[in-house]
C-alpha cells in the first residue's frame, strides 16, 4: 500500500477543488472539525460550495469561515443553531438549507458511503421533512424515502493515523468522521499524530485507510468550545 501522506493542505487538496462542488466534512459541533483543510478550501477561494455536514460551525471558526466568505450555496445539515452569519444568509434567501434529522443524516452519509442510493425511515414521516418524498407503510406506520449522500470530497479529522491512512478518532470526534470518510469520491484526513504503519491493533481502527486517499499532519488544532457552561462555586 503506498504512503499517503502529503506535506500540507495545499499539495493534499491539490486537482481536488472546483467550483460548484460538494464537500462533505466531518465533526460534531466543533469537535473533530478538520480545522486545517477548511482553512485551507478558504484560502483556495473556491465558490458555489454544497457542503454535508452535520452543523455550520459557528462565525468565525469551521465551516463558519466559508459561509462568511460567500463561498457555500447549499448547506446539508441537522444543526445549524450557533451560527447568525448562516441564520442571516438563510433567512435574506442567500443560502439553500437542506434541513435534514441529525440520525436521518448520519444514515445518509453512510448509505451513501456504502452504495445505498435510498432508505426508509419513520423519522419525519408525515411532517414538513416528509414532504416532496416516497412514502411507504412498514409494520402499519408510514416512511419516508430518503436518498444516500456522496460528495466529490470528504474531508475528516482523526485523533492518529498512519501513512497507509488507517485512523483513529478520539470520543466524540468519532461520531461523524468515519461514515464521512467513506462518502467521498475521494477522502482526505487530517491527524493531529502521525504514527509507523504497524501501531495499532486491527481491532482498534476506526477508519481502514482503503477509504483515505490522502493524509496531513494537522497544523491546527484549537479544539474551541461551542459553548462553556460551568457551575456556579458554593460556599
Amino acid at each position: 500500500m503506498a504512503n499517503k501522506l502529503y506535506d500540507d493542505g495545499p499539495t493534499a487538496l491539490a486537482g481536488l477543488l472546483f467550483d460548484g462542488m460538494t464537500i462533505a466534512s466531518g465533526g460534531f459541533g466543533l469537535c473533530g472539525i478538520p480545522e486545517t483543510l477548511i482553512d485551507e478550501i478558504n484560502r483556495s477561494g473556491v465558490r458555489e460550495l454544497t457542503l454535508i455536514s452535520n452543523n455550520a460551525g459557528v462565525d468565525d471558526f469551521g465551516l463558519g469561515i466559508l459561509l462568511k466568505a460567500r463561498q457555500v450555496r447549499k448547506m446539508i445539515s441537522s444543526y445549524v443553531g450557533e451560527n447568525k452569519e448562516f441564520e442571516r444568509q438563510f433567512l435574506s434567501g442567500e443560502l439553500e438549507l437542506e434541513f435534514t434529522p441529525q440520525g436521518t443524516l448520519a444514515e445518509r452519509i453512510r448509505a451513501g458511503g456504502a452504495g445505498i442510493p435510498a432508505f426508509y425511515t419513520a423519522t419525519g414521516a408525515r411532517t414538513m421533512v416528509a414532504e416532496g418524498k416516497e412514502e411507504r407503510m412498514f409494520d402499519g406506520r408510514p416512511h419516508i424515502m430518503e436518498t444516500g449522500l456522496r460528495a466529490d470530497l470528504a474531508i475528516v479529522k482523526a485523533w492518529k493515523g498512519d501513512t497507509h491512512g488507517n485512523l483513529v478518532f478520539r470520543k466524540s470526534a468519532r461520531n461523524f468522521n468515519p461514515m464521512v470518510a467513506t462518502c467521498g469520491k475521494v477522502t482526505v484526513a487530517e491527524v493531529e499524530e502521525i504514527v509507523p504503519v504497524g501501531s495499532f491493533d486491527p481491532d482498534q481502527i476506526h477508519t481502514p485507510g482503503i477509504f483515505v486517499d490522502r493524509l496531513i499532519l494537522a497544523t491546527h488544532n484549537e479544539k474551541r468550545i461551542e459553548k462553556r457552561t460551568v457551575r456556579e462555586e458554593t460556599a
